[in-house]
C-alpha cells in the first residue's frame, strides 16, 4: 500500500538523521520516545511476532483480538470468523475484560491479547475475563512487557500500570488448565528497547536471538481452557 511505503520512507529518513551509537550508554535522553515506531519496528514487536509465529496453529475457528485487528489477518488468515473487542465503541465488540457481564460467554476458540494486560489496573479480573470469553478447548495467546518504558500514549488515555515476570503470570493465569510461558529478550535487547532503538537500527540481528530469562523484554503466555 502507498501509505505503508510512505511510512517506511519516513522511518528510513529518521534513521539517517539520527544515527545510533551503541557505545554510548550514558546518554540521558533516549533515541526515541516512541519505542522506535518512528524509526521502524520496535524491539518488543519483533518478539511478539516470534511468539505468534510459534503458536499460530492455535489460531483457528472463531478468533477474537483485543484492541485492534493488528495480528489476526497475518497469523489467523483461515479463521472461520474474527472479531475485535475494545472498551470503547466504534472498534467492533464493546466490552470490558474486568466486567464479565459485558462479555460474551465461551464465544471464541482463540483470543489474541498483545500488550493489553499491562494497561488494566484490575489485571487479575482481566485474566478472569479472558477465561470467561474463551470456549472450552480454546486458547488465549497473550503477550506482556517484562521490561519497557512507560507508554505515554496509553498512560494518558487509560493507564500503564504493570510489568510482569514468569512467576506473576503463572499466578495470574491459574484459572486456566494448561499454561506455557515463554521469555524473550536479553540485556542488549532490553537496553535497545529502552533507548527506542528499532530492529532496523541493529547492527546484528543475532542480538534478538539470545534469550536470558533474567532480562525478560517480552513474555508470551499460551493458556488453554479445558
Amino acid at each position: 500500500m502507498i501509505r505503508d511505503r510512505v511510512k517506511r520512507l519516513l522511518q528510513a529518513l529518521v534513521r539517517r538523521q539520527t544515527q545510533v551509537r551503541f557505545d554510548d550508554l550514558a546518554r540521558p535522553a533516549p533515541v526515541s520516545r516512541e519505542f522506535g515506531w518512528d524509526r521502524g519496528t520496535p524491539i518488543d514487536r519483533g518478539y511478539i511476532e516470534q511468539f505468534l509465529t510459534a503458536h499460530h496453529e492455535r489460531l483457528h475457528g472463531r478468533v477474537l483480538e483485543l484492541g485492534e485487528a493488528r495480528y489476526t489477518p497475518r497469523f489467523a488468515p483461515n479463521a472461520a470468523s474474527s472479531e475485535v473487542l475494545h472498551v470503547e465503541p466504534g472498534h467492533g465488540l464493546v466490552g470490558d475484560l474486568t466486567c464479565p457481564e459485558t462479555l460474551p460467554t465461551a464465544a471464541f476458540d482463540a483470543v489474541i491479547c498483545t500488550q493489553v494486560l499491562g494497561m488494566i489496573y484490575e489485571v487479575a479480573a482481566a485474566v478472569a475475563g479472558l477465561h470467561h470469553i474463551v470456549a472450552p478447548g480454546g486458547y488465549v495467546l497473550a503477550t506482556v512487557s517484562g521490561i519497557a518504558q512507560v507508554s505515554r500514549h496509553d498512560a494518558e488515555r487509560w493507564g500503564d500500570y504493570w510489568r510482569f515476570t514468569e512467576a506473576s503470570l503463572r499466578r495470574l493465569f491459574a484459572p486456566f488448565d494448561d499454561v506455557e510461558i515463554e521469555s524473550y529478550g536479553n540485556v542488549a535487547a532490553a537496553v535497545a528497547l529502552l533507548q527506542g532503538v528499532a530492529i532496523e537500527d541493529l547492527p546484528d540481528m543475532r542480538v534478538l536471538a539470545s534469550r536470558d530469562r533474567d532480562y525478560p523484554v517480552t513474555l508470551g503466555v499460551c493458556a488453554v481452557k479445558r
